[in-house]
């Protein structure tokens, strides 16, 4: 019987551990599966984003950006220690869309879905404000509005625990090589032959989830997904401030700039359809794209030597016949197979996963009752006090526990806090252990004991991003640590990979 479960769950993104969380904690018996590492693919590289989707206004996707809306003051109160509200600088430029268009578009995503975090948005002066240093001086009108950031990756993580803690089963680094159901129970055969019993699945594979419907559960009735590829870079900081610009494109299109890791700034994304999901990367025309659209803007121009780090990847998104990249739907669809309890989600955005869970669950545990909306995920469960929200709450108890640990480097505490939440303290009164160069033996432990991390790369690139501020030295400590080969000193371009597929957002 323990290898019977109410649920199997293939996928461990965003969607999947969002899933498996949901069912955990409505009593189900749940087994979370991915090939690869948590998070390893399309959700731990988006845009950082938790929003709305200000351009999808353009083409009338009311509802899913209400939703979004909605979604984005639940996920920045749920999760306060990886998330926290972001401005973003629009600035107004005669030849793109005209600033009633604008003035119209903001109010609009001001006002469609209540708002207790996130401020409103505001006309602001370049030539008085701070943001229009970082700008060329032709730019004289802008328009500031709020956002959400969100630390992708740990997001999935954080759901993850939250599955173990509820006592499902969580296995990375395990395929699902086919799946056969005899009218009772699905039998599940994993890579290394051994079997799991379970009475339903969800197949939340991403880019995947075709492949996975087809050749695993030998289903052919899914939709077909367009595969576009976006990539980002990540270069110099652009501007010391802490506003975000999105910079309005002559194609049409909009690109973003945030800051990103202190020192760095994040730019994307670009978008083109590709036919593999197993073989992408920056091409060179992206890059020079990129780059070119922030040079429209700002007042000391990006070159390639500017660029530290790039990564690539595909969105899944539902084939819709006549529309382009630009056009296709970010929304997501539920594709329950027929004569089987299986189902197959396609599509979707990070924002949304929540609610994505929500319907997934309404549909195979319908009796059950909604409980994640106002339930902290592990690291964010901070008391409140009266008339606080998770931000405010996270605020204060970051700021006692760098008081209460003032021998510590305020900025090491800020940088654990935002990574672990309230795992941190714990941490800290034990004793951080050897320090390997900028990461602690003491994090490390955390990381493989109760995060599943086996190798440096998880720990550096989705764990956390120390892969942009170690060394080489640093780096190969750390692959030792986790007892793999000591890496080349290449510098951090050489860590320039497709550690994933990019955003959902």
């Amino acid at each position: 019987m323990e290898n019977i479960f109410d649920l199997l769950v293939i996928g461990g993104g965003i969607n999947g551990a969002g899933i498996a969380r949901d069912a955990a904690g409505r009593g189900l018996k749940v087994a979370l599966l991915d090939a690869g590492d948590l998070g390893g693919a399309t959700s731990s590289a988006s845009t950082k984003l938790i929003h709305g989707g200000l351009r999808y206004l353009e083409f009338y996707a009311f509802g899913l950006v209400r939703k979004a809306l909605a979604e984005r003051e639940v996920l920045l109160d749920i999760a306060p220690h990886i998330s926290w509200p972001q401005s973003f600088v629009l600035p107004h430029s005669p030849e793109q869309r005209p600033e009633w268009m604008l003035r119209a578009g903001l109010w609009l995503y001001d006002h469609l879905a209540h708002r207790d975090v996130v401020p409103g948005s505001s006309r602001i002066d370049l030539r008085q404000d701070r943001a229009g240093r970082a700008l060329q001086p032709q730019f004289r009108t802008a328009f500031r509005y709020w956002d959400g950031w969100i630390d992708d990756a740990r997001l999935v993580i954080a759901n993850a625990q939250d599955v173990a803690a509820r006592g499902g089963t969580v296995l990375p680094r395990t395929r699902v090589v086919r799946a056969t159901y005899d009218g009772a129970l699905w039998t599940a055969t994993l890579g290394d032959g051994s079997e799991l019993f379970a009475r339903q699945i969800v197949n939340a594979a991403g880019p995947w989830a075709g492949e996975v419907a087809r050749t695993v559960l030998g289903r052919n009735d899914a939709p077909a997904l367009r595969l576009v590829q976006g990539s980002h870079i990540v270069t110099r900081r652009v501007h010391l401030g802490r506003d975000a610009f999105m910079f309005q494109q002559p194609d049409g299109r909009i690109v973003f700039v945030l800051p990103y890791e202190h020192d760095f700034s994040l730019i994307g994304t670009t978008e083109h359809s590709v036919d593999d999901a197993n073989a992408v990367a920056v091409t060179a025309d992206e890059a020079d794209y990129l780059l070119a659209a922030v040079n429209r803007y700002i007042a000391r121009p990006l070159t390639q030597a500017d660029i530290v780090h790039r990564y690539a990847g595909v969105r899944p998104l539902i084939l819709e016949a006549g529309k382009g990249e630009r056009e296709t739907s970010r929304d997501y669809t539920l594709v329950e197979h027929a004569g089987v309890p299986a189902l197959t989600v396609v599509g979707g955005k990070i924002t949304t996963y929540r609610v994505l869970a929500e319907a997934v669950l309404a549909k195979i545990a319908p009796k059950s009752k909604k409980w994640t909306a106002t339930s902290p995920l592990p690291g964010g469960a901070i008391a409140r006090l009266p008339g606080e929200n998770g931000q405010t709450a996270f605020k204060r108890w970051l700021g006692h526990l760098t008081q209460a640990y003032e021998n510590y480097d305020p900025k090491l505490i800020e940088r654990l806090g935002h990574t672990l939440g309230t795992a941190t303290e714990p941490l800290l009164a034990a004793g951080l252990g050897d320090n390997l160069g900028g990461v602690f033996e003491a994090e490390l432990q955390h990381f493989r004991d109760a995060e599943w991390a086996t190798t440096a790369d998880d720990v550096l690139w989705r764990r956390t991003k120390l892969g942009l501020h170690l060394d080489a030295a640093a780096k190969a400590r750390v692959a030792a640590w986790f007892g793999e080969a000591t890496p080349p000193d290449d510098g951090i371009e050489a860590a320039t990979h497709r550690f994933a597929v990019p955003g959902q957002d």
